[in-house]
Formats: structure tokens, sequence, C-alpha cells
């Protein structure tokens, strides 16, 4: 089955084609461009060079996977609403993916810190052991964070590698499309009813409801 990978979680806007067989998968093309300001931009032209890049058209991909976040809102909604509503209008399964995995599963074996920018001088981050998360993604300051790993990897790492204190591996800063189709793989194999692409942003927004009604002439 060929896939669409869609991530704007971080400050990159990533877009991938891969195939899923019965006993593995392979990537088939993929961009991605940096630009924490531009991901509406952005992406829908990345899907079409992507898709055109792999040989691909876009009815013939048989489902969707798109990066959860945690993320910052307006960002982490594009490639969440983009996701949902290609394959609501393909009648496709749409499966979400932590972004935060995808970069453990990346970074490979060991005891790994994932930390992307949260801005505000802020990060989330997790902890994950040969790729696999231990415990849940937080947000929090830097020097707030518990380091308990040999390595650190995210573009949040290397922003603030002097509070971290650990080995930085550069080459990972943002989310593959194709890891975060590996980490869908086995839910497409089986067929799996697509999920509602609900974004962990681990933060309440910034806007709120006025407590106090105000007179409509006001």
């Amino acid at each position: 089955m060929l896939v669409l990978a869609l991530d704007t979680a971080t400050p990159a806007s990533v877009a991938a084609v891969a195939e899923v067989t019965d006993d593995g998968m392979r990537g088939l093309a993929e961009r991605r461009t940096v630009d924490p300001r531009a991901h509406g931009e952005l992406l829908a032209p990345q899907i079409s060079a992507t898709l055109d890049e792999a040989g691909v058209r876009l009815r013939e991909v048989g489902a969707i996977v798109a990066g959860l976040g945690p993320g910052p809102f307006t960002g982490l909604r594009v490639g969440l609403v983009t996701a949902a509503a290609i394959g609501q209008a393909l009648r496709l399964p749409t499966y979400g993916v932590c972004t935060l995995d995808a970069l453990g599963r990346t970074a490979g074996p060991g005891r790994v810190l994932v930390a992307t920018d949260a801005r505000r001088r802020e990060v989330y981050v997790a902890t994950y052991q040969d790729g696999v998360r231990v415990g849940e993604p937080d947000v929090c300051r830097p020097a707030e964070v518990r380091v308990d790993a040999d390595r650190a990897v995210g573009e949040g790492a290397i922003r603030y590698s002097e509070v971290f204190g650990l080995p930085i591996d550069e080459r990972v800063q943002f989310p593959p499309g194709a890891a975060l189709v590996a980490l869908a793989a086995d839910r497409i194999r089986a067929g799996a009813p697509g999920e509602p692409l609900t974004p962990l942003y681990l933060r309440h927004p910034d806007a709120v409801a006025s407590a106090s009604r105000k007179h409509v002439l006001q």
C-alpha cells in the first residue's frame, strides 16, 4: 500500500511517500523545508512535489499518516487539517503518530533524549530507550528537564545543548516521514480503522473565551 506522511509539528514541513508491504516498507520520496512561519504556504506544494518525485498520483495513495505533535498550535494544525481533509475527500484511513516518537526511532539504540523547540524558551521532550518512548511527552523549560540519557537529538536539543550537557547528534533534527510511516505500519497492514487526528498540544491555548457578556452596541 502507498502511504502519504505529513508532519508540521516542528519548524520543518515534511511530506513523504512510502510503500508498506506485508514484510516491510520502503521510502519512495521525501521533501522537507524548514521555515517555522510558512507551514501553510509550503505543505501543499511539497505534497505535490513529493508525489511527483515518487511517480505516484494522490488517488493511488491508500492511507495517510500524520505527526500529532507535540508542537506549537498554528504549525501543528496545518499538517493535521491537511491530512484529515485528504483522508475525508478520498475516503482514506488516517493514522496519527507522536512526532517525538519518529525522532526517537530515528535516533537508534541507546538512551536518548528527544527535544524539540516549544518556543517561549521551552522544549517538548521525551526519553527513549532503543527507539521506544519511556513515559509521556512533556513541555517545560530546558533547566527543568530530567536528563536521564546518554545523548540527545532534535532541534531543541541543539538550541539548548549547554543546558542539557549531553552529546548532540545533529543529524537528527526533524522527524523523517519514513519513520512516521514505520510507526504506523502495523496498523496499516492490519487494515485498522482510521483514527481521529487529535493534536498533542500539551499546553492550554492562549486565546480564552471572555468571562463576561458585552452589550452589542458597545
